[in-house]
């Protein structure tokens, strides 16, 4: 069976609130006549990525074509969880034709390439390309990228010194793995923000990549589907940091989720976590509170400080409009007791 005959997949990854369920989002609008299929992969025990995209399923991409993956990163998973579940949305009638993969912001993309070289699946499907997201106002302020010459300066002066950063590697990860980088968030970055962004990604690139601005995941499918890259058998051109190891720890990282009670005022909620997140360094709060006087659940993102709330849907019966936020940051920042009295108290 020739790569043209197997069942395309499309791995999106990205850093943390990087905006790749928006975008997905927009491609389940936007599917070219082509029935699809998409995986989505949580870190953290609540599926809000999830239902977010089956609250906008459409007739080519039905929910029960949205897969959820929340037992842990899914390069970390492969024989458990996600070989049976492209198996399952292969089995589907009618068949998908075309599978998105959101990645958990945590993921390192190059493994899960490994993956499609599993027996069961690698003459069925391929990697028709890579798509990493990158938030260009963080990309910009140099968070998640180191200086090149700075880093390569320290190794020369001490070649024992720990130079690196989880959040740094994860970054270089996708972006050395990617086929394209979309620049998200343009508008918050600014002219010279976005410049500064590509500039980087650029300079951490392995070899020439396109970069293209986006604005809420409003991207051309054109540019970023029917890629043919076939990336699994494309691994050596996609380094990575963990390249020679079996596997990769996500222990620099964790999650937990904290039950909040019914809130009077949204503005004053989304107030409370951005402090927390100033003052406790947390990357990501996802999740879903209750407002007192309303029938709809308030969606809760945040990135770092920058916070955005908006209300979705009617609480269901059964939700009991419990509220619960995923509240993730780097191992040694995360105390639980200090996170649950600044969004409980």
């Amino acid at each position: 069976m020739s790569t043209l005959e197997k069942l395309p997949v499309t791995v999106i990854t990205g850093f943390l609130g990087s905006g790749k369920t928006t975008l997905v989002r927009n491609l389940m609008t936007k599917p070219q006549g082509k029935r699809l299929a998409v995986i989505v992969n949580e870190f953290g025990d609540v599926g809000v990525d999830g239902e977010i995209l089956k609250s906008c399923a459409i007739p080519d991409c039905p929910a029960e074509n949205i897969m959820e993956l929340a037992n842990g990163c899914i390069c970390c998973t492969v024989a458990d969880d996600f070989i049976p579940t492209i198996e399952a949305l292969m089995q589907l009638e009618p068949r998908p034709e075309h599978i998105l993969i959101e990645t958990s912001g945590l993921a390192l993309p190059k493994p899960l390439l490994k993956a499609f070289d599993w027996p069961d699946i690698r003459s069925k499907i391929t990697v028709d390309g890579v798509i990493a997201l990158a938030d260009a106002e963080a990309v910009a302020d140099g968070r998640f990228a180191p200086d090149v010459a700075a880093v390569d300066a320290q190794r020369e002066a001490d070649e024992g010194l720990d130079h690196e950063t989880p959040l740094s590697e994860v970054f270089e990860d996708q972006i050395s793995c990617a086929d394209i980088v979309l620049l998200t968030k343009p508008d918050l970055a600014g002219p010279e923000g976005v410049a500064k962004a590509k500039e980087i990604v650029l300079a951490e690139a392995p070899r020439p990549l396109p970069v293209v601005e986006v604005a809420e995941g409003e991207v051309d499918p054109r540019v970023i589907l029917g890629l043919e890259a076939a990336a699994e058998d494309d691994l050596e051109a996609r380094p990575s940091h963990h390249d020679g190891h079996h596997d990769h720890e996500h222990d620099d990282f964790e999650s937990v989720v904290i039950d909040v009670p019914e809130q009077s005022d949204p503005a004053a909620f989304a107030a409370k976590i951005e402090k927390m997140a100033k003052d406790l360094n947390i990357l990501r709060v996802k999740g879903y509170a209750a407002v007192e006087g309303k029938p709809m659940r308030l969606l809760v993102q945040a990135v770092g400080a920058r916070v955005r709330h908006q209300f979705d849907r009617p609480w269901k019966p059964e939700e009991g409009r419990q509220g619960r936020m995923v509240v993730i940051a780097e191992h040694d920042d995360v105390n639980v007791d200090a996170i649950r009295a600044a969004l409980v108290d």
